[in-house]
């Protein structure tokens, strides 16, 4: 299905990108060895709040998260997560708070994973995910599932306990299928959610139901969304995606049917384009292209045949 060169199609996924960071999990119970890890001079934390990090430029160009040593870092009691160490030994630490902190120079900013995925590095990058993600479960699953008592953090923040039953708590991680759709034309389906703005178009994707396989639930979704039935399904490849805690399996998949049908509720409206048909909307603004950070951007690309334009890139008519 491809007609994109090896080249461009080897360039990871957004959030994908070897980080080099061991997560190092084996330590999370090691209360002492956490402890001699946060006081380490080399250690780096950055604060994370509502998806946030500060981010700054860097003098060769590039982007960082703004990281201090432990003892410049904001106190907490309990939201310290341990996210790993790197090649060198240094360890890293995120920090859950209710705001992020101000910066005297003033020259760093606050930024979500739509934005900072696309500037960070890929060490800077992966920490973010982590955090990001750690943050999210611990916001919301503050309370036991099977006795609802509230529990209390540990392993470095990647376990909450019970201690009213016992019960012990694991991050959550949905997971969500997100597939390009063509037709015996080579026309990709595109769709547009009902609350995107004018113009948005993308993937069709879904979460996975109970008992479905992961191929079963492609099948239902494009149906479900677009009325189209599918026959061949070919995974691709998948990216974490903490908005707030998915796993996007991504899917090229063969139309079996053509006649559109969408559902008005997800989807409020879906159209086959020709590689042509998307070049001249692009050019004209009457499509915008999907965030290059998300996996629907490259599975458009890997049927489009080049880099999307960047949604900025694109201006809209009038």
């Amino acid at each position: 299905m491809s007609t994109f060169d090896n080249a461009t199609a080897d360039r990871p996924i957004g959030l994908t990108a070897p980080s080099g960071i061991d997560r190092a999990a084996h330590h999370r119970l090691d209360e002492a060895w956490l402890a001699v890890a946060w006081s380490h001079p080399t250690t780096r934390v950055f604060v994370v709040s509502g998806g946030q990090v500060l981010i700054d430029d860097t003098p060769d160009g590039g982007t960082e998260i703004v990281m201090t040593p432990a003892f410049e870092a904001p106190v907490t009691e309990t939201h310290r997560y341990f996210l790993g160490t790197d090649e060198a030994g240094v360890s890293y630490f995120a920090l859950q708070k209710d705001s992020l902190p101000g910066r005297m120079d003033q020259s760093a900013r606050p930024a979500g994973l739509r934005e900072a995925g696309l500037l960070l590095g890929p060490r800077d990058a992966g920490l973010m995910v982590h955090a990001v993600a750690l943050e999210n479960w611990q916001r919301l699953h503050r309370f036991c599932s099977r006795c609802g008592e509230r529990t209390v953090i540990a392993a470095a923040g990647h376990i909450r306990r019970c201690q009213a039953c016992g019960a012990e708590h694991y991050p959550r991680t949905d997971p969500a299928v997100i597939m390009l759709v063509t037709d015996d034309q080579d026309r990709a389906l595109l769709g547009r959610q009902v609350h995107w703005p004018e113009g948005r178009f993308s993937t069709l994707a879904g979460f996975v139901e109970p008992g479905e396989s992961i191929e079963q639930s492609v099948a239902r979704e494009v149906y479900e969304e677009a009325g189209i039935t599918v026959g061949e399904v070919e995974y691709i490849a998948s990216q974490p995606w903490p908005f707030p805690s998915s796993l996007m399996l991504g899917f090229m998949a063969r139309a079996t049917s053509f006649d559109i049908n969408v559902d008005g509720e997800e989807i409020e409206e879906a159209r086959w384009f020709s590689r042509e048909d998307l070049t001249a909307a692009f050019e004209s603004g009457e499509i915008m292209p999907p965030f290059g950070i998300s996996i629907a951007s490259r599975l458009i690309e890997l049927w489009y045949g080049k880099p999307l334009p960047k949604p900025g890139a694109v201006k809209r008519p009038g």
